[in-house]
């Protein structure tokens, strides 16, 4: 069934905008082909790229590899666990003490949380939690993935562990303490799930990145190998899981022995910013209408709102993309505005006043903080509307 303007419109003709929707159709596509691309490595869902409890649930039951959750605040963590939610890795780490105290109430009732740890100092103070609520705390390592060439550091600035050696001592102080035990470790390689590298019109930036790309997979590959191997060596057990990746390097990722685990979490919705990588495609399944409400000149379209921009460093990738009428683009001058967004199209359709302009969101999970709930479609009809984070009342950082 081709999803074009016609297609859409239909689907949402007494729909009042602005709205956001996911086509379930399209989302479980994109499920199936992430399922097929992690082969035997289980699934972590990166939560901050979806924001629904419904969707979520969604996911997690299509098939057994999906194993489990990475959130990124502990308030959203604690709100996922009361929703029938577990086996939970916090993505960054966490100090708030009283958030701290939450997560350790969780873990005295049962529930599968692991923290994330970068230092001696953040389980000193995790000890201090622990003690208090008679609770250890189950922890997993970040290790830094990125690549410093001359000039550039490639990656992003995370954990201040840098290689094996900076490991040890944190390692040793994890394996030595009553309040903590060691669970896991992770290394994301951002500058391959996040950097895309198949812009138009940036053929030879294009050819630079991939090539960096390459360099960095070996180079990560071989990290994350000897760090799992020490650890297991010191610990005289082997870790109950190695995570890696995102969607944006899932075909590397799964490819390294030492990972039991993969984060997916834009894959699913497959935002603006996937549009630019040249190893995978997935389907573009949700994304938002915004209403027609006036024409200041010939093929030019001035809607509603609209504005939603991604965060990261600013830039034009970062902009909502016009996604139907086909051709519909952002005037260079004003962009996606929070009152107003123009847009230029010169096309087959017959647009008028009253009229939506569908976009797509730069990045997956950040669409859902602007609406409700999702309209979900399937084969031409709404099927339900699907609460976000924000229609439950949510709002976590």
């Amino acid at each position: 069934m081709q999803r074009d303007y016609a297609y859409y419109t239909k689907v949402f003709d007494n729909v009042s905008k602005p709205f956001a929707f996911v086509d379930l159709d399209l989302l479980d596509e994109n499920i199936e082909r992430i399922i097929a691309q992690a082969g035997a490595k289980n699934i972590r869902i990166a939560t901050k790229s979806v924001r629904s409890t419904t969707l979520l649930k969604r996911i997690i039951h299509k098939s057994p590899l999906f194993c489990g959750l990475m959130c990124f605040s502990p308030q959203e963590a604690i709100y996922l666990v009361k929703q029938g939610m577990d086996d939970i890795v916090m993505g960054y780490p966490v100090w708030e003490p009283s958030a701290l105290s939450g997560l350790a109430e969780l873990i005295r009732q049962g529930k599968s949380i692991t923290l994330m740890v970068d230092s001696i100092q953040h389980i000193e103070h995790i000890e201090q939690i622990a003690e208090r609520h008679g609770v250890r705390f189950p922890v997993c390592l970040d290790m830094d993935m990125s690549m410093d060439v001359p000039g550039l550091h490639f990656g992003v600035w995370r954990s201040p562990i840098h290689t094996v050696a900076d490991a040890r001592p944190v390692v040793e102080r994890i394996l030595s303490s009553s309040g903590v035990s060691m669970d896991g470790v992770m290394g994301y390689e951002a500058q391959i799930a996040g950097v895309g590298d198949h812009y138009p019109n940036m053929a030879a930036k294009n050819v630079l990145v991939r090539k960096l790309k390459q360099r960095s997979v070996k180079q990560i590959a071989e990290k994350r190998q000897a760090l799992v191997a020490m650890i297991e060596e010191a610990a005289g057990m082997p870790l109950r899981f190695v995570n890696g990746g995102g969607t944006g390097s899932l075909h590397t990722t799964t490819l390294e022995h030492a990972v039991t685990e993969v984060t997916v979490g834009s894959g699913f919705f497959s935002p603006g910013l996937f549009d630019n990588y040249k190893n995978f495609r997935y389907q573009p399944a949700a994304g938002y209408a915004v209403e027609i409400v006036r024409k200041p000149g010939e093929n030019l379209y001035t809607c509603l709102g609209g504005g939603y921009t991604g965060s990261g460093a600013a830039g034009k990738d970062k902009l909502p993309k016009p996604y139907l009428p086909e051709g519909a683009a952002l005037t260079s001058l004003e962009g996606a505005g929070e009152v107003q967004t123009p847009v230029f199209y010169k096309g087959d359709e017959h647009l008028e006043l009253g009229d939506p302009i569908f976009f797509r969101h730069a990045k997956a999970g950040e669409l859902c903080e602007r609406f409700n709930q999702l309209y979900g479609v399937s084969k031409g009809k709404i099927r339900e509307q699907i609460s976000t984070y924000r229609g439950d009342g949510q709002c976590f950082l």
